[in-house]
């Protein structure tokens, strides 16, 4: 769809949330986790500085049938409060807060609100629906970090924070327990800073500090680094920025600045000259796209209600349409347009053959190679019915889901830039959406007529809800309630495209400034002589050795044209018929240093063999110094055509020979070229039945995808429960522990009985009057040898749990000793008798000195 870049490839996909007044509200840090997330949330906490300000959003998957744990055990590696956040609960600065399970997090001015979750279990992406919604209040104040965790969750998230200004990072893939999370958000280039969880804190703390300290510089100085920056860019990308509108070149520049803790524009343009990394970033950070399918449910639901319906009408006997989508991002828009062709078809049903071929185009490599894929994220059903989703998309093996083949064939992905290469022709739809608000009102008014120019009549341009084609009301017209929807109108030659973009390899970066009107005041003789290059030479094109155009000059489109399929610049494939193969012998004879070639009154025939022009063609070498080394100019002029001539007949039988030989040559070229258009066409077939049985087999794994992706969820939710669990383990360990050595401590033999009279546990001291093992636990106690003297125990422990009273005896052992047996009741936390607790305290000494007293008395 939209790109924001320096080129018109790569604006339209930007939808920037509208953000609220931020003054007043709490910053937020949204942190999303998943599985494997419970350690770097903890780390991030540990190290975050006493009153930093910011209010710590937790969003981690739990599972909503279970008691969440998680700010229990958060509450205990930070001195801020932590909360599960409840419905109208205030935003407060150094306080955590966790999400509830199961639901989703909005905000309601200076309040949470917390809402039903969106999917269902397994299609839940509560980490997504939060960073969109901290995007939408926070804007560029907005912080958002995604930890270890399975799938995509956060993906789509970090775009709408990016995309409002914000800061976002991703825990390094290496530390984390399971990387698909940060890895998903990293490759989608959306990461501003890749690093441990325990350095974000101050990470953040420095970006904010930066961002408050950010001082506007002086007009002219600003002016002067901005130049030196679009210099930078330009040499090592090739983007030209200078066209589009100030505004929004220093917003993305100014969010990098930030990144960087750079205070001023100059100081920025410095870093860029010492990091050239810095460059491609900035490049990147001027590419970001945010997009998604069937953006404006209106317009699609009048195209396929109404524009394409009366587009099929329109050619009762079939058509291969064409279509073009400039500036395509990551493809959701082109996807959405073949996937809105192939509804209107299922639901007409014509009886003639029509197809679609669109061409998707972006400046951004790394894009282009994502929409080729046809890979998106969970996020996408949100976007569409359950219905579409279904018939066009699959399961992916890592999550996600693939476009279906038979969708995917029906684009072409390819490299290129709207403002400088020139534009697929002979259209039926061009939909370029939200692309030319970024461009100064000067192009805007040279692409407009070029859309045109490729449009066939009553062809339907597409255009954003803040595009609009100015002042060009006789090229097209706006389709009642459509929207932005306008067909094409047949229009004077004085108003159709006299703009026609050219790549050339070096370009001047013009001020930084809005366009200007053109000034009267300039060089009289300079103006003269750009009238005279402009009326009065041919057409002309630079080619390197191979053929590629490097420049054009003048207006070419009546002896090139664009190849269909995948973008190519070169002359042989853009040459229209009847030129390429006197073309291939110029260039050649030119190339091998034979001088000027040329060839004169060379005539075109349209496709009945009638004549249709004549033209005048040279090519010349350039000098084999300088920048023009190894190139040949090309030039292209119109010619009268050749008065007709009455054929005579030759005797010549020499030459009659040869022509013969000439006519036999070409049917045999002819023959060649049926044979191998029938191998290419047995070739297609087996292709797509090779295609088609794939298909089948990726169906027949559909249920096994889908039923994996819902065990992948639940195994995330229990492998939190899990750490919860285990947290809780570890602190009954250390109180365990503690128990043991307590009771040791005592010098007590104690021993624990259940409901049954089983052991259930001892201390070491009991062994002294039991003779106990480790396995005697679960045994009756009635089964163990002991030396007491004491038969009515259990019955005694029986009445015990009869009762609750407890009982306390004296009793002697058969060696001599005394001890006080106490058996009372084992009450659990929950208040619940659970058994009996025995006590043995030894009294021998006691009752030694008591028979001594006794026996002293009777003395």
């Amino acid at each position: 769809m939209t790109k924001q870049t320096a080129h018109a490839s790569a604006v339209a996909a930007i939808d920037v949330p509208k953000v609220r007044h931020t003054h007043g509200l709490v910053p937020v840090v949204g942190i999303g986790a998943s599985a494997g997330g419970l350690d770097p949330i903890c780390e991030f906490l540990v190290s975050v500085p006493p009153a930093s300000g910011f209010a710590y959003v937790v969003v981690q998957h739990l599972d909503p049938t279970h008691k969440a744990m998680l700010p229990e055990l958060l509450q205990r590696v930070t001195r801020m409060p932590v909360h599960e956040i409840e419905d109208g609960m205030p935003v407060e600065a150094d306080h955590v807060y966790v999400i509830p399970p199961g639901r989703d997090l909005g905000f309601d001015g200076a309040n949470f609100a917390v809402l039903p979750a969106s999917g269902a279990r397994g299609h839940h992406f509560p980490i997504d629906s939060f960073f969109q919604a901290l995007a939408v209040r926070n804007g560029e104040h907005a912080v958002a970090a995604v930890f270890s965790g399975m799938g995509a969750d956060g993906t789509r998230g970090l775009a709408a924070v990016r995309a409002a200004g914000g800061l976002t990072l991703a825990q390094q893939p290496a530390s984390a327990r399971f990387d698909p999370m940060p890895l998903s958000a990293i490759g989608a280039d959306l990461v501003d800073i890749v690093a441990l969880p325990g350095e974000m804190a101050a990470l953040v703390t420095s970006w904010r500090s930066s961002q408050e300290s950010i001082l506007p510089a002086q007009a002219a100085a600003q002016r002067d680094a901005l130049r030196q920056l679009f210099q930078l860019l330009l040499k090592q990308t090739g983007a030209n920025f200078s066209d589009y509108k100030l505004s929004t070149m220093l917003r993305r520049i100014e969010r990098r600045m930030k990144v960087r803790q750079c205070l001023s524009l100059a100081d920025y343009v410095v870093f860029l000259r010492a990091n050239p990394a810095e460059i491609e970033l900035l490049f990147k950070e001027l590419l970001i796209g945010v997009t998604n399918f069937f953006r404006d449910p209106k317009v699609w639901d009048y195209l396929m209600a109404s524009a394409l319906p009366q587009l099929l009408a329109a050619h009762p006997d079939g058509a291969n349409f064409k279509a073009w989508v400039p500036a395509c991002s990551t493809g959701e828009e082109a996807y959405s347009l073949a996937i809105a062709f192939n509804e209107v078809l299922e639901r007409v049903r014509p009886a003639a053959r029509y197809t679609l071929q669109i061409f998707a185009t972006d400046l951004d490599d790394d894009a282009i190679e994502r929409a080729r894929h046809g890979l998106f994220g969970n996020g996408i059903e949100a976007e569409m019915s359950p219905e579409v989703l279904q018939r066009y998309f699959m399961p992916a093996e890592k999550g996600g889901f693939r476009v279906r083949k038979d969708v995917r064939n029906t684009i072409i992905f390819a490299r290129q830039n709207v403002i400088s290469d020139p534009p697929f022709t002979k259209l039926d739809i061009l939909c370029c959406r939200n692309l030319l608000i970024y461009f100064t009102s000067k192009l805007q008014e040279q692409l407009i007529p070029l859309f045109h120019y490729a449009l066939k009549p009553d062809g339907l341009l597409m255009l954003g809800s803040a595009d609009t084609p100015g002042n060009f009301h006789e090229l097209f017209a706006p389709a009642t309630g459509a929207g932005r929807i306008y067909r094409r109108l047949d229009a004077s030659v004085h108003r159709v495209a006299n703009y026609f973009p050219t790549r050339v390899n070096t370009v001047s970066v013009s001020t930084a400034s809005e366009a200007q009107p053109s000034s009267m005041n300039g060089n009289l003789q300079s103006q003269l002589e750009q009238q005279l290059l402009k009326k009065h030479t041919p057409a002309a094109v630079l080619l390197n050795a191979h053929g590629d155009i490097l420049y054009i000059h003048g207006r070419t489109g009546a002896y090139l044209e664009p190849a269909a399929g995948k973008a190519n610049w070169n002359i042989h494939a853009m040459a229209r018929e009847g030129l390429r193969h006197e073309l291939a012998d110029l260039l050649k004879r030119a190339t091998l240093g034979e001088g000027l070639i040329a060839v004169r009154g060379l005539v075109q025939r349209d496709d009945a063999g009638k004549p249709l022009q004549a033209l005048d063609l040279t090519a010349e070498p350039m000098p084999g110094e300088g920048p023009l080394a190894g190139t040949v100019m090309l030039t292209l002029a119109s010619a009268p055509l050749p008065p007709a001539k009455r054929r005579s007949r030759t005797s010549n039988p020499q030459l009659l020979e040869l022509e013969q030989q000439l006519a036999q040559a070409r049917l045999e070229i002819q023959a060649v070229r049926a044979e191998m258009q029938t191998s290419r066409e047995e070739l297609k077939s087996a292709n797509e039945e090779l295609q088609s049985t794939n298909e089948e087999l990726q169906s027949a794994n559909e249920e096994l995808t889908t039923s994996k992706e819902e065990m992948q969820s639940l195994n995330e939710e229990l492998y939190t429960v899990n750490a919860e669990l285990q947290s809780k383990v570890d602190d009954l360990s250390v109180v365990n522990g503690d128990m043991k050595n307590l009771l040791n401590s005592t010098d007590v033999a104690t021993i624990f009985l259940d409901g049954e009279l089983r052991i259930r546990r001892f201390t070491d001291q009991s062994k002294q009057i039991y003779k106990l093992i480790p396995g005697d636990v679960n045994r009756p106690l009635s089964d163990i040898v002991n030396d007491l003297q004491y038969p009515e125990l259990e019955d005694d422990a029986r009445e015990v749990l009869r009762t609750l009273v407890f009982r306390e005896r004296q009793i002697a052992t058969n060696n001599g000793g005394w001890y006080t047996v106490r058996i009372m009741p084992y009450r659990t936390v929950d208040n619940v008798i659970d058994g009996v607790v025995v006590t043995f305290i030894n009294i021998t000494e006691s009752k030694q000195l008591e028979a001594q007293l006794r026996s002293m008395q009777k003395g």
